[in-house]
This record gives C-alpha cells, structure tokens and sequence, in this order.
C-alpha cells in the first residue's frame, strides 16, 4: 500500500506524467482521502528512513491533517500521531541528528498538524505540549528546536486567537478555554522562554530574535500585558528597536521589535492603563529617536532611505495617536486619563506630521486614519481651547505641502502613469482631510489658502517662466478646491448659502489668475489646471463678462495643443465651458467655428489587436476610440455656441450647414467601401452619423426642458432633415452592421430635438432600418423607447403617420418576442422588450391616440395586440414582474376606452343603471369578461404569484383589482353574474365568498380595501 501511495503521489505532481495516468493518479488519491483509515498508512510514509521525496511527505502529512481536523481520529489514533510525530520531532530538531531539517513548505505543514493535536489534547491527553517543544528549545545552540518551537507557537495563536478570523460558536467558545488553560499552566514560562531566547540570541542568531519578536507581538493581545512590559523585557527589546546598520540595508529585526511595540500599543485595555502605559514605555523618546536615526534622518533623499523602518515608525505613531484619541473621546475617561492623553497628543502630533510629510506616499498613507480621527475629535470639540487650535494650522500646512508633486514627478510621462494615478488618489484623501480641517476652522482654511495663492501669484510675476511648475500646480490645486468653502453645498458640513468672505476671496483668485496670462505657461499640467478651473468656476464668467473673451481665446488656442493628454481633455472643458456660457459667446460663433475647423475632420482607425481598452483610464486612454469620443465634444460645442436665442435663426442654420457639408461629402467617399465590407469605410461612416448626431443635440439643448420644449426654427429643422436623410441612406445600406445600427439609433434620438415635426415623414424609414431582421431584442427595446418621446412630442400631429406605421412596427416587435431564448443575457433582453413594448401601447393610450390601435389599417393585428400583452400579463417569472404590471395598466385603460359609458357605479349604494352596455366596439363588453377578467383570476391562482410577501406582486395586484372594477362599471349585471355563476365556482368558494367579493368591490371607490380582501383570500387558499 505504501509503494502504491508514493507513486500515486509521483505520478499526479509529475508535469510529464502520462495525462490518463495522472487523472488515475488523482482519482485514487482523492479516494484516498475519503478513506478514515488512510492517515495511518501516510504518516508511516511521512515519518520513514529513508525519507520519501518532499512531495509525497507534503501530501500524505496533508491526508494525516484533513483525518485530524474532520475528527477522523480516534483517541487511541490521537495518541499514535502524538508518538510518532514527537519522535519525528526530537530526532529531526532535537539538535543531535545529521539530518538536514525540513524544507520551509514541510515545517509549514508539520506545525499545522501538531496544532491540530495541540487543539484536541492538550486539554487533556498531552498536557504537556508547550513544556516538551520548550525542551527542545532550551538545548544549547538547537536553532531548529527554537524555530519549530516559536513556530508552533505563532501556529497555535492563528488557530485559537486570530480575530480577524470569523468562527462557528462552538469553535469560539473551544478556543476561550483553550486560552484560559494556556495562561493558567503554561503562560509564564513562554514569556520567560521569550525573554531568555532574546538574551541567548540575541548577538548570535537574528532569525531567532526576529521570529521571537514577531510571536510576542501575536500573543500580546490575549495575555497578562505586565507578562512582556517590565524592565527586563524592556532592556532586551529596546537595544534591537534603536540598532542601526551600517550599510543602510534592511532590518528586518529592528522592524520587527517597532511591530511588536505597535501590538502592545494596540491591545485593548482602559484609558487609564493605555496612557500610563504609554508613558512607561517612554514611546515619545522612541520614536523622536527614531525618526532622528540616520535612516530616517541623514540619508532622507538618498537611496539609502530605510522606508520599511518609516512604515514600521508610521504604524506605530498610528496605533499611539488613534488609542490617544479614544481616550479623549470616551466620556467615562477620569480627567487624570485625560489630561495625560492631552499631552499625549501635543507630544506625538510634530512626529505624527513628520510621517505624514514624508517624500513616500505610502508612510504618509499609513498616518492618514489617526489623522482623520483627531481632525473629527476636533470637529465634535465644538468651542477649541487654545491647546488645540494651535495644532490645526500646523496640521493644514502638512496636509497643502503634501499636495505638491514632489521634485522627482514627470507629469505626463507615459511610463509614471501608475505613479500619477496614485498620487491623484493620495490628493483625494488628503482633499477630505482638507476639508475636515474647514469644518473645524474655515476661516484659518480660507485666510491660509488665500495667501498661499496670493504669494503663487507674486512669485509668478517675478519670475514668470521660471517659476517651479510644482509650486504653481499646488496653488492651482487649492483654487480649484476652494470652491468647497465658498460655494453652497459642498464640503463636509453641507451648506445652504455660500461664505460671503470665501467667495469674494475666490473671485479675486480668479480674477488674478486670468489678467495673470497663466494660460501661456509652458507646462502643460498647469494649462489643465488653467481650463479646469475655468470650467468649475463658470458662474464667475457670467459675473464677470469681461473676462470671457480672453479665456475663450484662450481655450482656443489649447484645444490645439501639441500635448495629446491637453488636447482631448481640453475638448471636453471647452465643450463645458460654451455650453454654460452659451448666451455670453453666441455672439463670436462665427470666429470660433473658423478657429477649430481644422480639429473637426474625422480619421476613423480600426483598433489593433493589441488594443485593450481595459487597461486605460478615461484620462490616460489616447487611443484612436478615444480621440475620437473626445473630439464629439467639439461637435457638440459648436451646437450649443451656433444655436443661442440671439442668434438669428437664418444664421444659425448656415453654421450648421458649414460643419456639416464636409460630413455629407466625407460619407459619400466612404460609402461604397463600406458597402464593400472594408473596415475602416464602415467606422468611418460610423464616426460621422455619431458626429452629425452629437451636432444635433448641441443644437437641441439651447431650448428649454423637453416638455416645454419650442418647435425649432423652420431653417434649422431643414438641415438637420437632410443630416437624417444621409444617415438614413447609410442606415439603408449598411444595415447589417450592428455598430452602424447603434450609430444611427444614437443620431435619431438627438435628431428629434431638432427636427421637429420634421421627423414625422421619415418615421416609417427609421422603423424600416432600426427595426430590421438583423435587429436583436434590446436594439428593438431601445429604439421603441424613443417611439415613446415621439409620441409624447408629437401626440397632436402624429395620428396619420401611427395609423401607416403601426402594423409593420408591431410584426417586427411580435417576431422579436416570439424568438427562442438561450441564455440570460438574452433572458434580460426578452424582459426588457416585452416592458418597452407595452410601455409603448400605454404611451399611446395615454396621449389619446388609442384608436389607432383598432383603425381599419390595424385591426387585423388587434387580436395579436391583446393576445401579446395578455401573456406578458401572465408571466411572472422574476425579472417580468415590471412588465406584467405595466401590462395589466394597458388593459385596463383598453376597457376605459372601448367599454363604453358606466352601466354601474361604485360607492357606498352601488347601483346599475343599465343592463346592457354599450362598448365602443361591439362584442368588446363579452371580449372583456372572457379575456380580461378570466387573466386576472388566472393570475391570482399562480403559485409563483405572491402579493402577500413580494411588493411588485403587490403592484400587479392593485392593478387587478382596478380592472375589476372598471369591468363592473363598464358590463354591470353580465360582470356580477360571470363572478357568480363562473369565477368563484370554478375557484370552489361558496356563494357567500362571492357575494362578499362583490360588495367589497363595488362599494369601495378605493382599491385598498379590495386588495386587502383579496390577501385574504389567496392567505386563507395557500
């Protein structure tokens, strides 16, 4: 068996393994583990001499583990493992055999299985566990022993101690008493093992002193801390934390003794304790010694920065100042507690600041979480005393310098983007930090920042080019934050009205910033900073029209600029820029179409198959696509410019015409290409509909909200009809493409602003080329979709063209929903078309236009209408429950319209008037009843239907009920003699249940009560 095993074991992790008898190999093996004998047999395999290769002892010592944590093992095999694998241990680490120690993965996977029978013997069985690895240790110069005995113990702390581990009760409540146990035998004599290795090794072996340090630092969180705390512990420790190499190289030792300071440090106890503590360990003279040491001093700026020690300092200032601050925050804290953490927080905020000031963004990050729990300490403070006002102005200048690219930045480089990327996060932390200082004293934030500004603005005008570009960004920076406090609704503390002082201040930031000429700065980071402030602060060019000119020159001149990141970036700002200030520089039109004519034409690149579109942000992305998605912008700009309400319409129609001639004659050079299948024809023609589109909408946007929106102009609307005449010959002959399809559905609906009653001809080739066999569900959903806004925009003109139109469009969209479904993408797709669909029909009851339904034109797919939405009614499968409810609306507003006048009424003496009704459409009365009403009690008796626990059941419900009633008002006598007579009989309720029904049904002119009964009676059924 055991020969069997090891080739097994051979076989399945030897890469030129024949495959079939590999998966023989790891199916027998994973037989083997099922087998609760088989640990017998691998621990013979792992314990034996001549040893088996590492690789056959690593699977069957993890096979002996598995048996052991399943409680496989019986007491009597409990006890077998503890005799083996002791001896195992004491020939292997007990420091008298030749044998070479066990590679790292085995003593790995060794420790585990003596702390799974640690778990399970040492309350009784092998109580003395700890005392016999002690032993081991204990030899002389028996660094395995020492190694597998501290292993064990950083092994046993995981298993029993970890809180960041989530465990079953009864496991949690194991472990308690196992810890219990352990401090009661055994707890002294591993601390004094801890410091007796430390002064045996501590000259001799670092590895030892290292992993020493490291299990204190684990234990310390559920031990005695008076256990690791005293002098003598103190006077073996503190030597390693102030040692310093002489070569500069990494200590990891040293580190290792701050990481266990930092663990003390963090171990709960009551703010008495923790700040007495503090001051025993004398920690403020530690780290003011540290951060003096020559590797975080002298050789700041040098590659021999030592940045591990300055995390390790880092996470130790972090842990002090967070415990400080729960001090001062904890009401039931003595004043004694206090004031000792006051002076706490005095002496370690300079260290605290030094950290977060440091060159490497990852010790300043380290800082950030305390720093944020003293500024909101501060925050609830209300009134500050002077102790600690003080502080913050201190605080403030940290957290602007550290804004500042530091003088090792490349900004734009292509190959420090990772760098960039993170920095711009590290601005993002410390914008909040900037901002929690402001909630606690905005006037120091605005008197600070404005002299920050004010001296980058007097520098700049002395030394103008020369001037560090670093310095310029940071002050650029702080404008463009600013605005947080001189602008309603921003920063931490939301505010309703803007701060007089810090607005006035901020339009004289802007105003030097203009009259400044720091537009004409050569570096380009400080350019974009120039266009993104003036985008943000727009408002103050509405105040201040004077400017405009010039900073639209401006913007001019950088939406040409050489720098590819500038230039795209610069489309979108200016775009942003005009279309805010629209009334202000609809005037120079004409000067500004002319100034970037030449960024306009369109150079379609079909993508490489390189391309990964994944591994660009927004801003870093200067692929092809990209180019092009930002030069939509200008487009879009140039609408909005063209299009202002001073500008005569007449006008307005020649600056469209200029931009879109060169289109019309670019799409007709490519079209037979395209048509051809080539490529790069076919993007092309698609960058140019999306463009006419985009030009559309800047044009469509100068008028009000939609629903008050104007008929355009007549000579506007002419030439955007023959932009949608050109897209729609395209559309005609490239319709097998989907991108061309997406292109053109994304050009119709921003056409629709602009041409007005135009559109209403070109309908019918819209439907015809959106709505073709290539088309999928969700191009169907999308585009009925924008039929919707038609509808509403033009209920009082569209009647005829609806009436020519419907049947083709309702035939494609009945093809779409009858077409198989494979898969959930095409799932969702299925649901989002039946949900258009009938929100479509609803858009067209609504509007009044419901006879188009049932004109002579449509009648013949009347029938399949209904049949349609009475079987998206019914399905309640999830993710249909939207359309079933919409569904039901539609068919109650058919009975509204085609029912005819009430023959009953509803109320507190209900009555009926007539007994016969009189529909719109004859027979509709007997259709309704046996349709309408026979769907709604269908429903109600579908078990996947649940009112009484799913709130959109819920919704389906109330629009049930409202059916009903309207089926009563509507046939009366016929409705109340199928309830009694069919429905309820067929229900196998009584006549009593009925009757009831109905009174609650016809006296309640709500449907709340209606739909309370019928809870009932589904509760009372299921």
């Amino acid at each position: 068996m055991d020969a069997q095993i090891e080739n097994a074991i051979e076989i399945a992790w030897n890469p030129g393994s024949n495959q079939a008898l590999q998966s023989q190999a790891f199916e027998f093996l994973n037989q083997l583990r099922a087998d609760p004998s088989a640990w017998q047999v691998c621990l013979s395999l792992f314990t034996r001499n001549p040893p088996a290769s590492p690789v056959v002892r690593l699977v069957c010592l993890e096979i002996v583990n598995n048996a052991i944590h399943a409680q496989a093992v019986d007491a009597a095999g409990l006890g077998l493992l503890k005799q083996s694998l002791m001896g195992y241990v004491q020939q292997h680490y007990g420091g008298e055999s030749e044998d070479a120690v066990d590679p790292p993965h085995l003593q790995n996977k060794l420790t585990q299985t003596l702390t799974y029978l640690f778990v399970f013997l040492y309350r009784e069985g092998w109580e003395t566990f700890i005392d016999d690895f002690l032993a081991l240790a204990q030899r002389n110069n028996n660094i395995p022993g020492v190694s597998m005995y501290l292993r064990i113990l950083n092994s046993i702390h995981d298993e029993i101690a970890d809180v960041m581990l989530s465990r079953p009760d009864g496991e949690a409540k194991r472990n308690n008493e196992l810890k219990d146990l352990i401090r009661e035998r055994h707890m002294r004599k591993i601390a004094e093992s801890w410091r007796d290795l430390l002064a045996r090794y501590s000259n001799h072996s670092d590895h030892v002193v290292e992993l020493t340090l490291k299990t204190m630092g684990k234990w310390v969180s559920w031990i005695d801390i008076y256990l690791v705390i005293n002098q003598e512990m103190l006077g073996l420790v503190l030597p390693v934390v102030g040692r310093t190499r002489g070569d500069g190289k990494e200590d990891k030792v040293r580190d290792a003794a701050i990481d266990t300071f930092t663990e003390i440090v963090a171990k709960k106890m009551k703010p008495g304790d923790k700040v007495e503590m503090i001051s025993f360990l004398n920690l403020r003279e530690i780290v003011t010694q540290l951060l003096a040491s020559p590797p975080l001093n002298d050789w700041k700026g040098t590659p021999r920065y030592d940045t591990d020690l300055a995390e390790a300092v880092a996470k130790l200032v972090n842990t002090i100042m967070a415990d400080v601050v729960r001090v001062l925050e904890d009401k039931e804290a003595d004043p004694g507690a206090k004031a000792k953490a006051e002076q706490h927080l005095r002496d370690f905020l300079p260290s605290l600041l030094r950290l977060f000031s440091d060159e490497y963004d990852e010790v300043c990050s380290t800082v950030i979480p305390s720093l944020t729990d003293i500024l909101t300490f501060l925050r609830r403070a209300g009134q500050l005393p002077p102790s600690y006002s003080e502080m913050l102005p201190s605080i403030l200048n940290a957290i602007v310098l550290k804004m500042r690219y530091d003088e090792t930045a490349n900004w734009g480089n292509e190959d420090e983007q990772t760098d960039e990327a993170e920095f711009q996060e590290l601005r993002k932390k410390l914008q909040i930090l900037q901002k929690s200082v402001a909630s606690v004293d905005e006037n120091l934030c605005i008197e600070f920042l404005s002299n920050l500004v004010a001296n980058m603005f007097s520098t700049l005008e002395q030394q103008g080019s020369q001037m560090d570009w670093r310095d310029l960004d940071l002050a650029l920076h702080e404008i463009y934050l600013f605005g947080d406090l001189a602008l309603p609704n921003t920063g931490l503390a939301q505010k309703s009205q803007p701060n007089k002082i810090a607005a006035e201040r901020l339009a004289v930031m802007m105003s030097k910033m203009v009259e400044s000429g720091i537009a004409n700065y050569p570096h380009p980071a400080i350019l974009l900073q120039y266009m993104e402030i003036c985008t943000r602060y727009n408002s103050f060019f509405e105040d201040q029209q004077r400017y405009i000119p010039q900073v639209l020159e401006n913007f001019v001149r950088l939406v040409h600029h050489d720098h590819v990141r500038i230039r795209t970036r610069s489309w979108y700002l200016f775009f942003r820029f005009v279309k805010t200030l629209r009334a202000q520089v609809g005037n120079v039109a004409k000067t500004v179409i002319e100034s970037i004519s030449d960024l306009l034409p369109i150079k379609a690149e079909v993508p490489g198959n390189d391309a990964d579109d994944d591994m660009s942000s927004d801003e870093s992305d200067h692929s092809a696509d990209a180019v092009f998605t930002s030069q939509l912008y200008l487009y879009e700009a140039i609408g909005c410019i063209s299009s202002t309400s001073a500008t005569p319409p007449a006008e307005q129609a020649m600056y469209a015409r200029s931009v879109m001639e060169p289109l019309f004659s670019d799409m007709s050079v490519h079209m037979d290409r395209a048509k051809a299948g080539d490529a790069q024809a076919l993007l092309q023609v698609h960058h140019i509909i999306m463009a006419l589109g985009t030009l559309a909408n800047g044009f469509a946007e100068a008028s009000a909200a939609p629903a008050k929106r104007p008929q355009p102009h007549e000579a506007v609307s002419a030439e955007f009809a023959r932009a949608a005449e050109a897209i729609l010959i395209a559309l005609n002959q490239l319709n097998a493409s989907d991108e061309i399809r997406t292109a053109c559905r994304s050009a119709f609906s921003r056409l629709l602003g602009v041409l007005g009653a135009a559109v209403l001809p070109q309908l019918p080739q819209w439907i015809e080329g959106l709505l073709s066999h290539s088309s999928s569900k969700d191009e169907m959903a999308m585009f009925l979709r924008l039929l919707e806004q038609v509808v509403f925009n033009f209920k009082g003109e569209i009647y005829n063209i609806l009436d020519l139109l419907l049947t083709p469009l309702l035939q494609r969209v009945f093809g779409g929903l009858s077409e198989p479904v494979s898969g959930t993408d095409d799932e969702i797709q299925l649901q989002e078309l039946r949900r258009e669909f009938v929100s479509f029909i609803q858009v067209i009851l609504s509007n009044d236009l419901g006879g188009v339904l049932v004109s002579a034109s449509n009648q013949a797919t009347f029938e399949p209408l209904v049949s349609s939405i009475i079987d998206i009614a019914k399905t309640l499968s999830h993710g249909n429950l939207v359309p079933s409810r919409i569904a039901f609306n539609v068919l109650g507003r058919m009975a509204s319209v085609w029912g005819g006048p009430d023959v009953a009424t509803i109320g507190e003496n209900p009555t009926i008037t007539s007994t016969t009704p009189q529909p719109a459409i004859p027979g509709f009365d007997q259709f309704m009843i046996d349709r309408f009403h026979g769907l709604c009690w269908s429903v109600l008796q579908d078990p996947a239907f649940r009112p009484n626990t799913d709130a959109q059941s819920r919704q389906i419900l109330n629009e049930i009920v409202g059916i009903q009633q309207v089926l009563y008002a509507k046939t009366g006598e016929a409705f109340v003699g199928h309830v009694q007579r069919v429905t309820f009989p067929q229900l196998g309720a009584d006549e009593a249940t009925a009757t009831e029904y109905l009174r609650v049904l016809t006296t309640s002119s709500e449907r709340k009560p209606v739909v309370g009964w019928v809870l009932g009676l589904l509760k009372g059924r299921r």
